[in-house]
């Protein structure tokens, strides 16, 4: 079975996989990713220093490595937007991971990566293309994110459909529309009942004395 690359991995875990020691804040640690042998995914194991060198002794060898530092996730904030954000519109796709959405995926992930929301940890070539991995700084979520290599000629139609999707909440704009439009009213079970449309009928003449 082929991996499946584009792939959205969860945040950073709070203990390391080998020690099963907390991590305290500002920690080094290793972040490696392995394939999944019961799905098309990706694990992703975290380390301490002792914990990683513990698994290099290992035969197991990972996908990517990178090394970063440990931080707590921020605290989920309820406020109220207008429109989806371009890291909620790059969870989406990533996670339904259907194939017409692959350019979009790849430019929103290189807007945050300009953002300095995303930073990109590693990238390898595959028999299907470049993939590359990105790190959200904040709360240290992957994602798995084929490169498309979109020619210089497509981008603007790209970046056009990336901002259909924030406007639109991750919605094509012709399901949108769909969505928002009125629904028709339904037809009478009166056979009798005279619709609006239907004009009235002229007055009738009066006879000649």
């Amino acid at each position: 079975m082929a991996l499946a690359e584009p792939w959205h991995v969860r945040s950073r875990g709070r203990e390391c996989a080998a020690t099963q020691r907390a991590f305290t804040e500002g920690d080094p640690i290793f972040t490696a990713l392995f394939p999944d042998p019961l799905s098309s995914g990706y694990l992703r194991r975290d380390y301490s220093t002792e914990g990683w060198n513990l698994f290099r002794e290992t035969e197991e060898k990972p996908f990517s490595v990178w090394r970063t530092t440990f931080a707590l996730p921020p605290a989920n904030e309820a406020t109220t937007v207008e429109k989806l954000s371009p890291e909620d519109l790059l969870r989406r796709l990533v996670e339904e991971d259907e194939d017409h959405t692959e350019n979009a995926r790849f430019i929103v992930a290189v807007m945050l990566e300009r953002q300095k929301l995303l930073r990109e940890t590693d990238h390898q070539r595959t028999p299907t293309g470049i993939i590359r991995v990105y790190e959200h700084r904040k709360t240290g979520e992957v994602f798995i994110v084929k490169d498309p290599d979109i020619p210089l000629d497509q981008v603007e139609e790209v970046q056009n459909e990336v901002f259909e999707l924030l406007e639109n909440h991750g919605r094509p704009p012709e399901v949108a529309s769909a969505e928002e439009a009125p629904a028709a009213e339904p037809a009478s079970d009166d056979p009798t009942a005279v619709t609006s449309d239907v004009p009235d009928p002229p007055p009738a003449e009066e006879s000649p004395q």
